[in-house]
């Protein structure tokens, strides 16, 4: 049984450099044909659950039109949602307004992530970005004016251009802001993305780790508990809906590029605009074996910063993960620690996470 949702809105004003989610244009035709394949859908196969969270991402849903985020809304109002539900929409700085936020309000809404990035002028240029520190701002206090209380800001860093002095302002830039979440990403330059193609070098590796380590030490200083790698949330704040992924719990995704997780089925839509409004949603689907529904739990859930829990997993699986996984060689190495019945990567080994849960799989 899933009772978490995701729903993709591909459309954007611009095409950021550096993104390699699944995007195309804003045109209003494309919009209205793209609603009615969501809701077609979404009627055939969502099962009727009461859903815990519910996320609206992008591209960027907040381009839409007044009249078009209704159509949207009304469409999603097929969901039965819990009265506690976490319920997000992704927003840009240039396309959030007040009469957007007090729609969002009327239909449920009560998280807004805003992508940001940065504030730095040379940054927001090159990252295909167009707004200013001072709208920023603005928004960010229309956002709490309106009502909301529970607002994500993203924080990217690690540009190739990017100088200690340009990282510590943007920094401190989004601690003045005081939302009680904060995303941050270290730029990877992805395959057919504009900042690929121009062929930059990626940022030294001692200062990627320098930064991430800045990131760390500021925001838990301000009292952020850093809950996820690269998520960190005032006591309260922490992303439900993010952490339905990395408790690798099952999920709905509908929308152009989606993916999902349903019946032990991984599930992934296609990413031609053309397929999907002619009512071919599904691009494939993967059975998964006992094994890799337990890599799974491991690889997600070492991502966050309490790990996995051993008792969670005997229920699951059946069978103690010391007897599936070198839990014993990597605790010898320091690389795994284990606290009240969870096993964790202690922070000083995070930045090499990925290598440890190579190391874990294998």
């Amino acid at each position: 049984m899933a009772t978490s949702c995701y729903v993709h809105i591909p459309f954007c004003d611009d095409i950021c450099t550096y993104c390699d989610f699944c995007k195309i244009y804003k045109k209003s035709g494309n919009v209205l044909k793209y609603l009615n394949a969501l809701k077609q859908e979404i009627q055939k196969y969502y099962r009727g659950e009461a859903l815990k969270t519910l996320y609206v991402g992008g591209g960027t849903p907040s381009s839409l039109s007044l009249s078009e985020l209704k159509q949207l809304f009304q469409i999603l109002d097929i969901f039965v949602k819990e009265e506690q539900i976490e319920y997000t929409v992704e927003c840009n700085i240039e396309s959030i307004t007040r009469e957007k936020l007090l729609l969002f309000q009327q239909y449920g809404v009560n998280r807004i992530s805003i992508g940001i990035e940065s504030v730095d002028e040379k940054s927001i240029q090159l990252l295909g970005r167009h707004h200013t520190k001072k709208q920023v701002e603005d928004v960010i206090h229309m956002v709490k004016e309106v009502g909301f209380t529970n607002i994500n800001v993203d924080l990217m860093y690690a540009f190739p251009w990017q100088t200690k002095s340009s990282f510590l302002n943007d920094l401190s830039f989004f601690c003045s802001l005081k939302v009680p979440h904060i995303s941050t990403y270290s730029l990877i330059l992805e395959e057919h993305t504009v900042l690929y193609q121009k062929k930059l070098e990626p940022i030294a590796e001692e200062l990627d780790l320098w930064m991430y380590q800045k990131i760390e030490e500021t925001l838990k200083e301000l009292g952020y508990h850093h809950y996820e790698f690269s998520n960190f949330a005032m006591p309260g704040y922490e992303s439900n809906h993010n952490l339905v992924y990395w408790n690798n719990e099952k999920y709905y995704g509908f929308g152009l590029g989606a993916s999902g997780y349903i019946d032990s089925i991984r599930y992934q839509n296609t990413r031609s605009i053309l397929k999907y409004v002619s009512g071919i949603p599904r691009l494939e689907e993967h059975q998964l074996s006992k094994k890799e529904e337990m890599e799974n739990e491991c690889i997600l859930g070492l991502r966050k910063m309490e790990g996995i829990s051993k008792e969670r997993f005997l229920k699951k699986f059946h069978i103690p993960i010391e007897e599936v996984f070198p839990i014993q060689k990597l605790k010898e190495k320091q690389f795994l620690e284990e606290k009240n019945g969870y096993l964790y990567i202690p922070e000083k080994y995070l930045y090499i996470s990925n290598e440890i849960l190579l190391e874990f799989i294998d």
